[in-house]
């Protein structure tokens, strides 16, 4: 017997953002948790309110990075902050190490 796998995907850009809902739908969590996120400053929303906020692909990907650090860590959303912005800092000095003409590794 066949295995038949369906998939579906989002385009996520400047022409088309994420609701709140389809960011939360994406990491598998409630609207309650992308609330959290962008009151500890994991991910930015534009928009007055909830209901019209919009995320771009980064926040996506920010997202993503802080469930998996939740789950595989049990790390809380505020250590969660602290470590991708952590990274986020390590990846840029490192690539301003190599265009100076460093190791960066």
């Amino acid at each position: 017997m066949k295995k038949l796998v369906i998939t579906s995907a989002t385009v996520v850009g400047k022409s088309q953002p994420l609701s709140a809902d389809d960011l939360a739908r994406a990491c598998g969590a409630e609207v309650e948790w992308v609330a959290q996120l962008v009151e500890v400053g994991i991910v930015e929303a534009t928009g007055p309110r909830p209901a019209e906020w919009r995320f771009y692909s980064l926040d996506l990907q920010r997202a993503l990075d802080a469930r998996r650090l939740e789950r595989d860590f049990g790390a809380g959303l505020d250590a969660v902050a602290l470590i991708l912005d952590l990274s986020q800092e390590v990846r840029r000095l490192k690539a301003q190490l190599r265009a100076l003409g460093g190791a960066g590794d």
